[in-house]
Parts: C-alpha cells; sequence; structure tokens
C-alpha cells in the first residue's frame, strides 16, 4: 500500500489535500442522501458530475445525479459505509444499502468517485455485490 493511501473510519491524514478534501466530501454525500438534503448534497458535486449506476442510463449534472441516486432502488434508504480508500484524486468506498422502515433490504456495494481540482465529486461508479 502506498505511504499516502489509507484504509480506515477515521478523517484522511494523508498527503494530498484535494483527495482530503474530497473524501470528507464523499462521506458528506452518503449522510446528506440519507437524510434526504439534497441541496446540501449538490452543493459538493462538481456542475458537470457523471453518475453511473448498474441497469440505468448515465446521468449527468447535478440534477440528474441527485435524481438518479433518489430513484434507483425506489424506497428510502441509508448507507453504512465499511471502508474507504483514496489516493490521487480517487476514492473507493465499499458498504452496505439498508433500506429504511418496513424495507430491511441489504445490498453490498463499492462506488468508485473521481475528485475534481477542485475537491468536488466529479463521477461516481457504483458497483453491486452478486452472488457467483
Amino acid at each position: 500500500m502506498h505511504t499516502d493511501a489509507w484504509t480506515s473510519s477515521a478523517p484522511y491524514t494523508g498527503g494530498d489535500l484535494v483527495t482530503a478534501a474530497g473524501t470528507d466530501h464523499v462521506r458528506l454525500i452518503y449522510e446528506y442522501l440519507d437524510a434526504g438534503d439534497l441541496d446540501a448534497c449538490a452543493s459538493l458535486l462538481h456542475d458537470h458530475v457523471a453518475l453511473d449506476l448498474p441497469g440505468a442510463p448515465a446521468a449527468h449534472g447535478r440534477t440528474a445525479f441527485l435524481h438518479a441516486h433518489r430513484d434507483h432502488l425506489g424506497s428510502p434508504a441509508r448507507h453504512e459505509i465499511d471502508h474507504i480508500v483514496a489516493h490521487a484524486r480517487n476514492v473507493v468506498v465499499a458498504g452496505r444499502r439498508l433500506g429504511k422502515g418496513t424495507d430491511d433490504t441489504c445490498v453490498r456495494f463499492v462506488d468508485f468517485f473521481r475528485i475534481a481540482e477542485d475537491g468536488m465529486v466529479e463521477s461516481c461508479t457504483r458497483y453491486y455485490h452478486a452472488a457467483p
């Protein structure tokens, strides 16, 4: 592992400040999505953000990103992050998407984020766990 890469639930302490800011933005995106605060989430996204979700057309731009993320699996959910790895303006998050209320579904995912030079989230590609 590179000396400036990390896997932890603690705040990023490595060398690259843009990657550190981007990692904080990624953590906040999940919090804001879970709370339903789409305006706060949008404030962390690059103007031309791209989102690729399995089985859905690519979303481009803040509004499309938010609608695609919100509507992708239908029911409200919360995200539990298990691991974050960050290096060279890339952030990889492994976690679980848990249904809220009567929907107790659990879907494991990995999100691959690219961070723009200004620290905003530039793109996200999501992968789901599938049984072999």
